[in-house]
């Protein structure tokens, strides 16, 4: 009976740590920069020809931001990263907003779930709520693991740019755009 007591609690500590280590990964987990070219494999007017619903329930067409560089990203009610990464979008939203930066929120949810989360946790880019249609578009785009959040960064002609899976931070995304910015600004002027 004692050798069975002991497998249990050894059983039970096992099952913890793993448990733990595996919580563990999650927070220290940089996300994953889909290295591949995505913008190869992609069709620009079926990004920039997609439309969803705002959560007021207005159609809105990706094309409307078409010649500023794009942050969508995509995400879900139900996920921790894609909350716990929204203020941080949001401050960037406000931060570039008149360097032809969008930040674009994509939710995978249906209208009503998006609309009852977004009344608790407002944030200052535009939120739209596309369903499956939006995973459906995140994995033409690149997403083919079904991962939330996923990022995709467009510049300014509409071209997919780079990838992120999982949480990003405006540091990690600033590598990014900086340089995008730049040309932004020289094309301005000309």
């Amino acid at each position: 009976m004692q050798s069975y007591g002991r497998l249990l609690i050894a059983l039970v500590l096992s099952v913890l740590s793993g448990w733990f280590l595996f919580h563990k990964t999650l927070e220290t987990s940089e996300p994953e920069i889909n290295k591949a070219a995505p913008s190869a494999n992609i069709d620009k007017n079926l990004l920039m020809n997609a439309s969803f619903t705002n959560i007021n329930g207005q159609q809105q067409s990706l094309k409307q931001w078409q010649g500023n560089i794009i942050v969508l990203n995509f995400w879900a009610t139900w996920c921790p990263p894609c909350r716990e990464e929204m203020p941080e979008l949001s401050a960037m939203q406000d931060q570039y907003k008149q360097q032809n930066l969008v930040i674009l929120g994509l939710s995978t949810d249906d209208l009503d779930t998006t609309k009852t989360y977004m009344k608790t946790a407002p944030v200052s880019y535009p939120i739209l709520a596309g369903d499956m249609q939006a995973m459906n578009l995140a994995e033409s785009l690149g997403n083919n693991r079904g991962i939330l959040p996923y990022t995709v960064i467009v510049d300014a002609n509409g071209t997919v740019v780079k990838t992120f899976f999982g949480r990003v931070n405006q540091q990690l995304l600033e590598k990014t755009i900086t340089s995008l910015l730049q040309v932004s600004a020289v094309e301005e002027k000309q």
